[in-house]
């Protein structure tokens, strides 16, 4: 193993040092996610293809983001979290990289689709949620909601400058990406570890003497353990509850605000770089709003902060194609409201996952339930497409996925707190 600052005579947990290499690798993979929305026009017009073909890798590329989730996290257990980090930072900027070089639309979606989308989902909210789990059991929401909020500042840090590059040449933002996660390769490679246990410390907050046993590697095959908290989670009616809330998360989340507003906003008459600081400045909102948001998980009813974000994200999406008509003020009122809660449903999900399902079950479960919002992103992704393609408009799809929201904020209602399910043996 790798040299590193210990622990013993440093000041704070080393907890934190953890958390602050996986914000920096999830902030690279926040860019490396946000890259598609802002070159979906260049490219299609570089290749004469329309808005449901672009769209169509895109979505591949989130539904495996998705589905990757629930591995993932096995995975983490299997092999380490430090090795899985450095494997999903290569994966990204291989996939990104290569792709400079692709000219045909089967050579996107083996690049886009299968190389990024796999390296996202391992660098993903599923990351988040184990390390969270991992290492701390104080201020384990608050942490969620910090290493949630990663994808807001990855905006924050990528949006524009992606934006700007893309009006010469898509390429230079694609090397942009791949520029980023590589450069979080050494660092990972440096700080981070797998378990408390290898800097001879307890999870933070966690008191007594510290474990100098070396934490013990999982055994098995990952993609075998994975189904099989599946199957245990599958009966249970708290899943399917939790699965259908983040479905919609999804799909008015990254499938269509962050995938297609960009080319609204341009269908309306706003150019790509001021739709781009728009969601820059939603961005900065969300990084407020899911810090503030692990806060409150720590401290209230999960299923009524979820019931409050899901019905202000319908209502925010509902007033949406009116905002991109009307004056500027419209669309800045529309960024404070949605950015505020864009994801963060992510920290209360999370602690009621824990909540019903155990801690040692919890971070394969949420894989699970990041694979529901994943799917519903894709299906956003593509069917908002289609809808532009087909009827001239993104009108309707804001329209049902405001729709979808409210029904979620009602179904996170009946979650139950109740007896954790028990490991697979």
């Amino acid at each position: 193993m790798s040299s590193a600052p210990t622990s013993g005579s440093a000041r704070i947990h080393y907890a934190w040092i953890v958390a602050a290499v996986t914000f920096l690798a999830l902030l690279a993979a926040a860019g490396a996610r946000a890259t598609p929305g802002v070159i979906l026009l260049p490219l299609g017009n570089e290749f004469q293809w329309s808005r449901a073909t672009v769209s169509s890798i895109v979505s591949l590329n989130i539904f495996l983001y998705g589905l990757i989730g629930p591995f993932a996290a096995a995975i983490y257990q299997r092999f380490g979290l430090r090795r899985s980090m450095l494997a999903a930072m290569a994966l990204l900027t291989v996939g990104y990289g290569a792709s400079t070089f692709a000219t045909r639309y089967w050579q996107f979606v083996l690049l886009w689709g299968f190389v990024v989308g796999a390296g996202s989902g391992m660098a993903a909210t599923v990351l988040g949620a184990a390390v969270a789990n991992r290492w701390f059991t104080q201020r384990r929401g608050l942490v969620m909601g910090v290493l949630t909020a990663s994808t807001a500042t990855g905006q924050l840090v990528f949006l524009r400058s992606l934006a700007s590059a893309s009006t010469t040449d898509w390429r230079a933002a694609v090397w942009i990406t791949a520029g980023a996660t590589a450069l979080a390769i050494p660092v990972i490679a440096w700080l981070m570890r797998d378990d408390p246990r290898d800097v001879g410390l307890r999870p933070f907050g966690e008191t007594g003497a510290p474990d100098a046993t070396p934490p013990p590697a999982a055994t098995g095959n990952p993609a075998t353990r994975a189904l099989a908290v599946l199957a245990l989670a599958a009966r249970r009616r708290d899943f399917w509850l939790l699965a259908g809330s983040f479905f919609v998360c999804g799909a008015s989340t990254n499938g269509l605000i962050g995938t297609h507003l960009i080319a609204a906003a341009y269908d309306c008459g706003i150019p790509e770089v001021n739709s781009a600081a728009l969601l820059m400045a939603m961005g900065i909102f969300d990084l407020v709003g899911t810090t503030a948001s692990g806060w409150l998980s720590d401290r209230y009813n999960c299923r009524y902060l979820l019931f409050a974000y899901y019905g202000l994200r319908g209502i925010s999406l509902l007033f949406l194609p009116q905002a991109l008509l009307g004056p500027a003020a419209g669309l800045g009122l529309f960024a404070v409201f949605y950015g505020l809660d864009w994801i963060a449903t992510v920290p209360p999900t999370v602690k009621l996952t824990g909540e019903v399902f155990g801690r040692e079950n919890a971070s394969i479960v949420f894989g699970w339930i990041v694979a529901a919002h994943q799917i519903g992103a894709a299906f956003a992704a593509f069917a908002a497409g289609w809808v532009r393609t087909e009827l001239g408009s993104y009108t309707w799809a804001f329209i049902g996925a405001g729709l979808l929201c409210v029904i979620a904020a009602f179904i996170v209602l009946p979650i139950a707190r109740s007896r954790a399910v028990p490991a697979p043996a």
